[in-house]
């Protein structure tokens, strides 16, 4: 698997500019676009916990996926004519993608701790950077951001559920999965018009399951608002500052930020759940920040390092 190309499509005219568009969020510079979408989608997640009791596992993904699909659709309102079979077979796929990722990590912390279960899925973004990284110094960031991980998780998992394990590390080979495509569809669309269409895939597809488990309980209004609360945060924010940054910075380096995923997962799960973080888990922060930090700096040449430090803050162009 090689780095994949992150330049930036250009617009096509028509299309409309999402709220959340490059030249709003841009300015956050990658890193920080990558940063600001992990905060929104652990305390999202941390707030689809809370909702799971009156919805169910499936009914909060189908909520999430719809919700996200309607508020993507009226904002971005992408074309639908003018794309080939590749760019649709693209949106597709990360349509398919997107819905097994949150079908499967939902399924997880139904059955296990937030913090074990986004340790676990971090797990496959971490692969993803080993595997297309193009430099050797990349396996020791990960390797670093891979002790953090499992130090995180209080050093073991014999405690936990295994088939909530199972579903938390199948949430983590589609949550690679989702980087590669996210990457593809940012290529072929302009703006968030990609997002918005596999959104959109994505609920059609859950919705069925939803409804299946949950029913009626959908249609109450108290699920309906934390529903959207949900899609918001750990959707529609997320997927689209993630897809912004993944035009600019490398699948590798983007791979290796993620694993900065279970630090926040603690610190969402201690202010909304009242999860605690122990010593054992402060280290692992302290680890996977300082892999994270190395990864960054190390990832470009260093004929190109000046030119990386102003995409980084947003300055460059």
């Amino acid at each position: 698997m090689t780095t994949p190309e992150t330049t930036t499509p250009q617009p096509t005219t028509g299309a409309a500019a999402p709220a959340a568009g490059p030249g709003r969020l841009g300015s956050l510079g990658p890193v920080g676009l990558v940063l600001a979408g992990g905060i929104s989608v652990q305390f999202g997640g941390a707030l689809a916990v809370t909702l799971m009791p009156r919805a169910g596992a499936l009914g909060v993904v189908a909520l999430r996926l719809l919700v996200a699909a309607v508020v993507l659709l009226v904002v971005c309102r992408p074309r639908l004519r003018g794309h080939s079979r590749t760019d649709w077979g693209t949106v597709v796929v990360f349509g398919i993608t997107m819905a097994a990722m949150n079908g499967l990590f939902y399924q997880a912390v139904a059955r296990i701790p937030l913090g074990p279960a986004v340790t676990l899925e971090v797990l496959g973004p971490l692969a993803l950077s080993v595997l297309a990284s193009r430099r050797a110094i990349n396996v020791v960031w990960a390797a670093l951001a891979l002790i953090g991980v499992f130090l995180l998780g209080g050093g073991g998992f014999d405690g936990l559920d295994p088939t909530g394990a199972a579903f938390a590390l199948g949430a983590g080979a589609m949550w690679a999965a989702y980087i590669v495509f996210s990457a593809r569809t940012g290529r072929r669309f302009p703006q968030a018009d990609g997002l918005a269409l596999a959104m959109a895939v994505g609920a059609v597809l859950f919705l069925p399951l939803g409804i299946a488990e949950s029913g009626t309980k959908l249609l109450d209004p108290v699920t309906l608002g934390l529903g959207a609360a949900v899609a918001l945060l750990s959707s529609v924010l997320p997927y689209t500052l993630e897809l912004l940054a993944l035009r600019r910075l490398p699948a590798s380096t983007f791979a290796i930020l993620m694993s900065l995923e279970p630090a926040i997962a603690a610190t969402a799960g201690f202010l909304i759940l009242d999860q605690a973080l122990s010593a054992a888990e402060a280290a692992a922060i302290a680890l996977v920040v300082a892999a994270s930090m190395g990864a960054v700096r190390t990832q470009v040449g260093p004929g190109r390092r000046k030119k990386a430090a102003l995409e980084s803050t947003g300055l460059e162009g």
